[in-house]
């Protein structure tokens, strides 16, 4: 998969002047950097001449991922290179074995059901992209309801697929197109044949080239504005994708094409070959993606549709200052600084942008997912607000926190209406929008199941395949009152992300002002511990002593701000 309908773009000659070396034992993994295509998911060459002056490649900056660590972390490459190898099947003789063990292509079920006579239908042209699997050409139709158009053909070998993994790969990739075709900054899907070589998937031809292309063609960066212009078309389609439960997992510069060589012309998101379903309160865990945009919970082995809000955040700042904001020679180099480093915001230009460009960028690579804007809270955050083109979507996250919030103790809503008082306008814009398109009543209310019929107007086939009805269904079903937009505010914050920003401290100190006025009451640590469900094994007059004010009996602030974080018997087990 991974492959990209772009004609692949020369490199700078400026980049042979800092070479990707292969280093100590990365030399097996690093053995295709000589201008081809590594075989595995993970790109290394650098998306952007290495000789501008701001690439944290050439800072000195230790916030940068060049900066030396007290301790080297062990080097994560080895493992990925063998989940990737069991994925496609590029296992070598002299590898290791791979615990989850291997398959062999015999036996292998390679009929994908889908139309045949591709020959008759279509005539190949020139090719426009080459990937690790297959490659795109551009095509014309020969006859029906395309003939004579121009169309892009992406052709993947079924003796590339050499593993059952590789083989869903492609059904889903078709599945998951055919889904979600229709968006205005998704590629157009037409049609998948297959012969007994090759599978074809037919989709729009677009002309205008890679949003790469544009980025070096401007030397590197893009104005404020421009940037803005690219970056609500991102969110727009990364958005309707998650809310139908379809995360990217490959979103780079290389990954979106403009229709036409027109400046204004809008941009596609391409190649769906790595994506997949994830459900709102699930996990995936294999590793993919590419290097440099990959998300540290990838890493990690587990993640959701936050981690393609770290690839947008990677975008986002190439596109405002022109360099990388991990870089290394080697891929578990890049991981390693995705894992340990910060991005420099200190040099230029980033003193010069405004405020918003830089919390806008900052909000996106949070390491910690939990802090990190969804796509509909970026369209949405005040560096985007005023845009012309800026539309807001349904966002899932308020899902998942109203049914959070009416699971929770009455004192732990308490604490989150007291801390729904300190909101900025801005904030309270993005969940007016989300309350308005949940439909409330003409007495200014929701129900819990408006939540179900708000995902109905908006779903597509792949919202059932990713079983998000499922947990709509949960939402809905939940026996609860009706929510006014006050409660709704305090029932859709999130906490970790309010705890991500610069004014958290003052949220928190405000709201537990409120809280004190309103909520706040002589309080037993018996009564307590089951307001948060501890069971009888965990030592309340030991975890919880630090909570109450022994002056008054009442909570204090650091019991309000762990209350606010929704704890529970498990925490303090770990604990």
């Amino acid at each position: 998969m991974g492959l990209c309908h772009g004609k692949p773009i020369e490199p700078p000659q400026n980049l042979s002047e800092n070479p990707i070396i292969p280093i100590d034992n990365e030399q097996e993994l690093n053995s295709h950097h000589t201008g081809k295509t590594p075989k595995f998911p993970f790109y290394s060459p650098s998306p952007l001449p290495s000789a501008f002056k701001n690439s944290p490649a050439n800072s000195s900056v230790t916030s940068t991922p060049l900066r030396f660590l007290k301790r080297v972390p062990p080097s994560p490459a080895k493992h990925i290179r063998a989940l990737l190898a069991r994925r496609h099947g590029s296992i070598k003789p002299n590898e290791a074995t791979i615990p989850e063990g291997s398959e062999c292509d015999i036996g292998l079920d390679k009929n994908f059901g889908y139309s045949k006579n591709f020959d008759s239908h279509y005539e190949l042209g020139e090719e426009v992209g080459r990937g690790h699997f297959g490659y795109t050409s551009a095509a014309k139709g020969k006859k029906g309801s395309l003939k004579g158009h121009d169309v892009a053909v992406k052709v993947i070998p079924k003796s590339k697929m050499t593993t059952a993994i590789a083989i869903e790969d492609v059904r889903r990739e078709v599945k998951i197109l055919r889904a979600l075709t229709g968006h205005r900054n998704l590629v157009q899907f037409y049609d998948a044949y297959e012969e007994e070589e090759n599978v074809y998937i037919v989709m729009e031809l677009c002309k205008g080239g890679e949003l790469l292309d544009r980025i070096l063609a401007r030397g590197g960066k893009y104005s404020e504005e421009d940037a803005k212009a690219v970056m609500v078309q991102l969110l727009s389609v990364v958005s309707y994708c998650h809310l139908q439960g379809v995360v990217h997992r490959d979103l780079k510069p290389e990954n979106f094409l403009f229709c036409s060589k027109d400046e204004n012309s809008p941009l596609k998101a391409i190649d769906f070959g790595l994506s997949d379903y994830v459900k709102p309160d699930e996990r995936l865990n294999d590793i993919v993606g590419s290097a440099y945009y990959v998300a540290p919970e990838v890493l990690h082995r587990s993640y959701g549709t936050e981690a393609d809000m770290w690839s947008i955040g990677v975008i986002a700042y190439i596109l405002l200052c022109g360099s990388r904001p991990f870089w290394a020679r080697t891929e578990s180099g890049i991981f390693r600084a995705i894992l340990k480093t910060d991005p420099n915001f200190d040099e230029a230009p980033w003193p010069s942008l405004s405020s918003d460009a830089v919390d806008f960028v900052k909000r996106l690579l949070n390491k910690d997912y939990r802090k990190r804007l969804t796509a509909a809270q970026a369209l949405s955050h005040p560096w985007l607000a005023g845009h012309h083109d800026v539309k807001i979507p349904l966002d899932m996250i308020v899902y998942k926190l109203v049914k959070a919030y009416v699971y929770s103790s009455s004192l732990r809503k308490s604490a989150l209406k007291a801390l729904a008082k300190t909101l900025t306008i801005p904030q309270l814009a993005y969940l007016r929008d989300q309350f308005t398109l949940l439909g409330p009543s003409k007495s200014g209310l929701v129900a819990l199941p408006n939540f179900k019929t708000a995902v109905m107007r908006n779903s597509t086939d792949a919202m059932k395949d990713s079983r998000v009805f499922d947990f709509v269904n949960t939402v809905s079903s939940l026996q609860y009152r009706k929510l006014d937009f006050e409660e709704f505010c305090a029932a859709s914050i999130s906490v970790h992300q309010l705890e991500g920003m610069e004014s958290w401290e003052q949220h928190a100190r405000r709201g537990y002002e409120f809280f004190e006025k309103e909520g706040n009451r002589p309080i037993m640590i018996e009564e307590l511990a089951s307001e948060l469900g501890l069971s009888p094994s965990v030592p309340v007059h030991v975890v919880l002593q630090d909570w109450i004010r022994h002056s008054d009996g009442k909570l204090s602030f650091l019991g309000f701000v762990r209350l606010l974080h929704g704890v529970s018997s498990r925490t303090f087990q770990k604990a």
